[in-house]
């Protein structure tokens, strides 16, 4: 079995066909059926800022019920629902605030598909399908990091399928408690703090004292903070070259290959550490292309550069041939 992981879509369906052409699917009416010996899986994000999110919406969930594709939660698809949903301990307000920087971030999805319409309650419910994470024989896929103890935390608040319950929307969304930092982890990735007095303006304009790192990297709390982080260069660049990356509280728990998106690579796709990939090379912009990584479940490891597939409007299949 070929197992197409298939990157952050946010929207732009138009690349998501194109891709899926490329792979070899053919729409028969309904869904894009596989070639044979292969399925896809979407590794989250399929909404927000592109300009086809109904489409994509559609593409993917009729491949979902035919049953040729799985496809996992990301943390857009996540804050939708907490967007939508009102705080049970505050009925005048939403679990996810709408203040202007979550607005502008859900706008292009609202601009399709109209709050509190019967079309919006649909989707929401399709949402709540999707798992936060899947495990198989072979593979460990989920959106942003996988974080056996995290999982554990969210456990008691999913389905028996790892999919997110209303009620465990509501205790997700409650900052400074075990379930959110835990919801954090899977969809946004690890993080640590800044040095004291050090702010970084991430790309909605929001002011962090804490900084992304490179959780698949060995020995985190060996090296120096600016080699872990995950941030622009320019960022990286106000990070004292002396200052250690300590406390970073992660293991890697798993000896199978683990499949993320959200991080929003360029350049030439290639694994990021011996067992870990990323397929999220920044679609949603006009210099990213959707990227996809053929998983071959007879031989998993080692993850290979050769493996990954990109759309791109001139064809060229393959940034590594």
């Amino acid at each position: 079995m070929m197992i197409d992981v298939i990157g952050d879509i946010h929207g732009y369906a138009d690349k998501l066909i194109g891709l899926l052409e490329q792979l070899g699917y053919v729409h028969n009416g309904t869904y894009f059926v596989p070639p044979a010996g292969r399925r896809a899986l979407f590794i989250g994000d399929l909404i927000d800022r592109g300009p086809q999110q109904l489409a994509t919406l559609e593409i993917v969930f009729a491949m979902l019920d035919a049953n040729v594709a799985d496809a996992i939660m990301g943390n857009h698809e996540y804050n939708a629902l907490a967007f939508a949903t009102l705080d049970p301990d505050n009925s005048s307000q939403y679990l996810r605030s709408h203040n202007d920087i979550h607005t502008r971030q859900h706008a292009a999805f609202l601009a399709e598909i109209a709050f509190g319409s019967e079309r919006h309650q649909y989707w929401l419910n399709r949402l709540y399908e999707l798992p936060l994470w899947i495990e198989t024989d072979d593979a460990c896929f989920v959106h942003a990091c996988w974080d056996v103890d995290s999982m554990a935390v969210l456990q008691p608040l999913l389905t028996d399928d790892n999919c997110l319950t209303p009620h465990g929307l509501v205790a997700t969304a409650k900052e400074n408690t075990a379930p959110f930092d835990a919801l954090e982890r899977v969809l946004k990735g690890v993080e640590t703090a800044l040095p004291d007095g050090m702010i970084m303006v991430d790309k909605e304009g929001t002011e962090r004292k804490r900084v992304r790192v490179c959780w698949w990297l060995d020995g985190l709390n060996k090296r120096r903070l600016y080699e872990v982080a995950r941030a622009p260069a320019s960022a990286l660049a106000q990070i004292p070259k002396e200052v250690l990356a300590e406390n970073i509280d992660f293991a890697l728990k798993t000896n199978k290959a683990v499949f993320v998106g959200h991080y929003w690579l360029t350049g030439t796709p290639e694994p990021l550490s011996s067992q870990v990939a990323c397929t999220d090379y920044s679609a949603a912009v006009d210099s990213g292309y959707l990227t996809c990584y053929q998983l071959d479940t007879e031989q998993p490891l080692p993850l290979k550069a050769s493996n990954f597939v990109q759309y791109r409007h001139d064809k060229s299949a393959n940034p590594n041939p």
